[in-house]
């Protein structure tokens, strides 16, 4: 097979003030696969692209499924998080309305973004956003309100996206950078793996982390976790086809025996027990969803109740956390997919940015917080996904999941987790395009890559490389090497990282 390069429409990355022609890209990319010079065998195919990605319509239809099962734990815990929590005036979200808008949302969304941006990225409620809105925004404004400032910061987005602003962002990057985020990202979704099956935890003092409970593995889900993870391993290092869809498959088959000779409980109340949901055949298979939540926010409801400035700030940190967080997710995914281009751009990138823009927009519009692309779609790339149609089935397995929520409890978190280590490990290939020997481009990029776990986020790593970029490389005689935007991008980070502070002035 001969490699060619994937083209551009105008369409996809026309030109504009802040953003390149689509002929300006380079003719080679990098990446683990390569398109083929092949005949489209189907409409279906011609459309995404399937064959002329060396992929095939059953590796889509296996990432996507193996996509979706890292990802369905987000429709019991986004309730978990948004439903526990009372906003200023004593309301709380009905955790059933929140679930089956969760799936809504996202299944929708990720169909959206299969069929216009063909990307095999998956999109549904952001966890970090959902956190912020929960812990941090509640407190001072409805929860109508709160997903009012979501639906701006989606229109924020939609507007960067579309003008260029975003795209013009992402060519300002230094190639080391991208590099970086994308290794970054690997170490992020592998440490998230960690955590979440307790093979890593909180010490009660001394130092932040600790292997399993008192330095020592002890418990059943997390053992099922090490099987997971070394299955999997064993059958990817193997080329065995659907690898990490058949080490899901087995090791739930595991977790479920253990359960049900064990009769586990949830971690909460005993710490060898299961981080989130227990392995179990459901008593009851369908559900009716209630879209009860779908359309209650208020757009500028909170401008009112806590001061124009006060709003703004809330909205400045909606949108600085969800820009760079998808910006630097798709980085990641599309490198690991091996759709990016050497500048580490990808096929319908402006395409891919304004639709997630509007994943932001149907979040707040349904009260589930932001939608935005999944890291976790790592997994089925790493299962064979390189095109939408692998998006376009996670959607439809989300839009299922909120007749069938009680499948979703059948794989463990502890199994998804085994999948999120052993994608990390393949996006950490990545980090031989980062030129070490060089300092000023060695310190930044370390940064990026180890802020993002150590912070649990993508978008503090982002900021950390770009503003040390362009200090470093600046006070070292480098200043050619920092694009214009990279200072304006870098000094709104560094507000960003400050916004604390400035929050409780403003409030004064």
């Amino acid at each position: 097979m001969t490699s060619s390069t994937p083209t551009s429409t105008p369409e996809e990355d026309s030109s504009s003030p802040f953003s390149r022609t689509a002929d300006s890209h380079p003719p080679l990319k990098t990446g683990a696969t390569s398109t083929v010079d092949v005949a489209p065998k189907n409409a279906l195919d011609r459309y995404f692209g399937i064959t002329r990605r060396g992929s095939t319509v059953g590796r889509e239809l296996r990432g996507g499924i193996v996509t979706f099962v890292t990802m369905a734990y987000i429709v019991i815990l986004n309730p978990l998080i948004l439903g526990g929590t009372k906003d200023v005036v004593g309301h709380a979200l009905q955790a059933a309305q929140i679930g089956a808008a969760t799936g809504l949302t996202a299944g929708v969304m990720t169909i959206l973004f299969g069929v216009v941006a063909r990307l095999p990225f998956a999109l549904a409620a952001g966890l970090g956003i959902n956190s912020f809105l929960a812990v941090a925004v509640v407190g001072q404004v409805t929860w109508q309100e709160a997903m009012g400032l979501v639906v701006i910061n989606g229109v924020l987005i939609v507007v960067f996206g579309a003008t260029g602003i975003r795209t013009a962002i992402f060519h300002a990057v230094p190639q080391p950078l991208k590099a970086a985020i994308t290794v970054g990202i690997g170490l992020f979704i592998a440490f998230i793996g960690f955590v979440d099956s307790g093979f890593v935890n909180r010490t009660p003092g001394g130092p932040p982390v600790q292997l399993g409970e008192g330095g020592s593995i002890s418990s059943v889900p997390t053992l099922i976790f090490l099987f997971g993870v070394v299955l999997i391993g064993i059958l990817v290092a193997r080329k065995v086809p659907g690898g990490i869809l058949i080490g899901i498959v087995a090791s739930t088959i595991v977790a479920l025996i253990a359960q049900s000779v064990l009769q586990l409980g949830p971690s909460v109340k005993d710490p060898n027990g299961w981080h989130m949901t227990i392995p179990q055949l459901p008593s009851s298979w369908v559900t009716i969803p209630d879209f009860g939540l779908v359309g209650q926010f208020d757009l500028f409801g909170a401008f009112g109740r806590i001061g124009a400035l006060s709003a703004t700030m809330l909205v400045f940190t909606l949108v600085f956390s969800n820009f760079f967080d998808a910006m630097g997710t798709m980085t990641g995914l599309a490198k690991n997919a091996g759709l990016a281009y050497k500048d580490g751009t990808f096929p319908r990138l402006r395409s891919a940015f304004v639709v997630e823009g509007f994943g932001a927009v149907a979040g707040g519009m349904t009260s589930t917080s932001s939608n935005t692309v999944y890291v976790d779609s790592a997994s089925g790339i790493g299962e064979g996904a390189r095109t939408g149609l692998a998006s376009v089935v996670v959607g439809v397995l989300f839009l299922l999941s909120m007749f069938v929520t009680p499948l979703t409890l059948v794989v463990p978190i502890e199994v998804g987790s085994a999948a999120l280590v052993v994608v990390g490990a393949m996006m950490m290939a990545q980090i031989r395009e980062i030129k070490f020997d060089k300092f000023a481009v060695a310190l930044p990029a370390f940064l990026t890559i180890v802020t993002m776990p150590l912070t649990y986020s993508i978008a503090n790593g982002i900021g950390v490389g770009f503003i040390s970029w362009a200090l470093i490389n600046a006070l070292s005689g480098r200043s050619r090497k920092v694009h214009w935007l990279m200072w304006v991008v870098a000094a709104g980070f560094a507000l960003y990282f400050v916004r604390g502070p400035v929050e409780q002035v403003l409030g004064h």
